[in-house]
């Protein structure tokens, strides 16, 4: 039912149309090099393991921007450079240890959630503000949902869990005001970036 759904080419296919390998390699290895660098934009908090970034706002643009299919997959893409080593993952860090550590349920959630925005933006959903805003915070909620699952086992098996309260305090509630930042630059961003490329919206 979803697929019949997908009516609005991603802003990508309306940028640079195709359908070649080339292309979607090309897409995927460019916004998963988008999501290394704004995942150095990093600020640890004392205490929690997991830091303030600007990690999503990447993920969630790149499905947004990409679409289900290519957003997804240069989420994984992003996750196999981290687990091959390379210094993908906030700051600075990379190997299998992060994808396994405290924050490895973010990590993990993030072609989950790329290709969440993606399904809804082919719906039209990037085209205006108020339809930006939503697919965010589903996107939002879907990487905290499996992000703050992964941090809670983890901490009880570290002997460290401390309760619901804490657990929201670690995982999502220092994070709010920045994803409202987020949200809101994006509302800006895809509808103009729409505007610019001609298509305003369906309807």
């Amino acid at each position: 039912m979803m697929n019949a759904r997908l009516t609005y080419p991603s802003l990508s296919q309306q940028v640079l149309p195709g359908q070649g390998l080339l292309r979607g390699a090309g897409l995927c290895l460019g916004f998963s090099l988008f999501t290394a660098l704004l995942a150095q934009v990093s600020l640890p908090l004392p205490w929690t393991p997991v830091p303030i970034t600007g990690q999503t706002l990447a993920v969630l643009l790149t499905g947004a921007v990409l679409g289900p299919r290519l957003g997804f997959a240069a989420m994984l893409l992003y996750l196999a450079e981290g687990a091959a080593g390379l210094p993908v993952f906030a700051g600075g860090a990379g190997g299998i240890p992060a994808l396994v550590g405290p924050t490895g349920g973010y990590l993990i959630s993030f072609p989950l959630a790329a290709a969440l925005v993606g399904a809804l933006a082919r719906m039209g959903w990037d085209r205006r503000p108020l339809g930006v805003a939503l697919a965010m915070v589903a996107g939002n909620g879907l990487i905290y949902a499996l992000g703050m699952a992964w941090l809670g086992v983890w901490l009880a098996v570290a002997g460290k869990f401390g309760g619901l309260f804490a657990l929201l305090n670690m995982g999502m509630l220092p994070f709010l005001p920045g994803d409202a930042v987020k949200i809101a630059l994006a509302m800006l961003l895809l509808p103009v970036s729409w505007r610019l490329v001609g298509k305003s919206g369906p309807g």
